[in-house]
């Protein structure tokens, strides 16, 4: 009853006129999002997504992952591999193999006994960390000064009381820095890397050394396993169509893993989009991590004025700032 009367008063608050006088309501951050302009949008070129198809669900309906590859200098080895399995169409016929709850979603050959293509490449552990260039350093101190004096300018600018934050350091329990680079959340100090925030995908992989081909991948699909950073390659993230795979059954057997190959998703085909028709190639676009727009979003996800908070948390982790990614209509 609760959820059908905030519904209600949210439905109402859309048609009730604004008196001369009142304060004008605290965008959230979806709506700060929503109303960044053309020009802080950047789109995602076809050849950086990869487009998983399942098998139709039980009612014959479509089910379609679309995941955004990550760019250079994270994890390029095993990019490299996915893109040559998914040119030999390897995956097709494969299936969904381990649905554990609160942690990940698995896929890739349950008999692991399918021949991989030639010429993969064996990717050192080494490559789950970055050196941070001068220019990407630049970019993270330019992105938390202009944020700075964004929000400062946003806030004086608001015909409303705003809550002031907390002003003590913020610390990450897994890195001296974090922040956004290129629409990608990283973390790190001397070396960076990506971090496993929901719907980050990664590379399944043996006991160390062994670092995986890339054939077996995962998406995390619960609270944000950030001690495995630094332990698995990450590889980009679902930015489509995650609830076909977060929303099935859990695997009954240790790790989550399908006891029977009835249990298991089939895997009707994994392709790079650039590689599909024109008309069948997905198209998305991500706000860019160095708008203005977005960090009046990113203040607004630390700091959440709207109606429904009572108490403003004064800060994030950076999984909690996800990046806002949108489809585009066809031209």
């Amino acid at each position: 009853m609760k959820h059908l009367f905030l519904t209600a008063v949210a439905a109402a608050s859309l048609v009730l006129p604004v008196y001369a006088g009142e304060p004008a309501p605290i965008p959230s951050p979806g709506e700060i999002a929503a109303t960044a302009p053309a020009s802080d949008w950047i789109a995602i070129a076809p050849s950086d997504l990869l487009v998983m198809d399942l098998a139709p669900d039980a009612k014959g309906k479509a089910r379609r992952v679309v995941i955004q590859l990550m760019p250079a200098p994270f994890s390029q080895g095993w990019i490299g591999n996915i893109r040559k399995l998914a040119a030999a169409h390897w995956w097709d016929g494969t299936s969904v193999n381990r649905v554990q709850d609160n942690y990940v979603v698995q896929w890739g050959d349950a008999t692991e006994k399918k021949p991989l293509p030639a010429g993969l490449a064996t990717v050192s552990e080494s490559e789950y960390v970055a050196a941070p260039s001068a220019s990407m350093l630049d970019t993270l101190h330019a992105n938390r000064k202009r944020k700075e004096q964004v929000v400062k300018q946003w806030r004086a600018s608001q015909p409303f009381a705003i809550y002031t934050p907390d002003t003590r350091k913020k610390v990450d329990a897994y890195s001296d820095i974090q922040g956004f680079v290129s629409g990608w959340p990283i973390a790190g100090g001397s070396e960076i890397w990506p971090v496993h925030c929901y719907g980050a995908v990664g590379v399944g992989r043996n006991l160390s050394p062994d670092t995986g081909s890339g054939a077996e991948l995962y998406t995390v699909i619960g609270h944000a396993p950030r001690h495995l950073d630094r332990n698995i390659a990450l590889i980009g993230r679902v930015i489509s169509g995650i609830e076909h795979l977060s929303s099935l059954p859990r695997g009954t057997e240790a790790l989550g893993f399908y006891k029977s190959e009835a249990e298991r998703v089939p895997i009707a085909s994994i392709r790079i989009a650039s590689e599909l028709p024109a008309v069948e190639q997905p198209r998305f676009e991500y706000l860019s991590t160095e708008s203005d727009s977005f960090a009046r979003y990113a203040d607004a996800r630390a700091n959440r004025r709207d109606p429904f908070f009572i108490t403003p948390a004064g800060g994030a982790d950076i999984c909690n700032i996800p990046v806002p990614v949108r489809p585009v209509a066809a031209k």
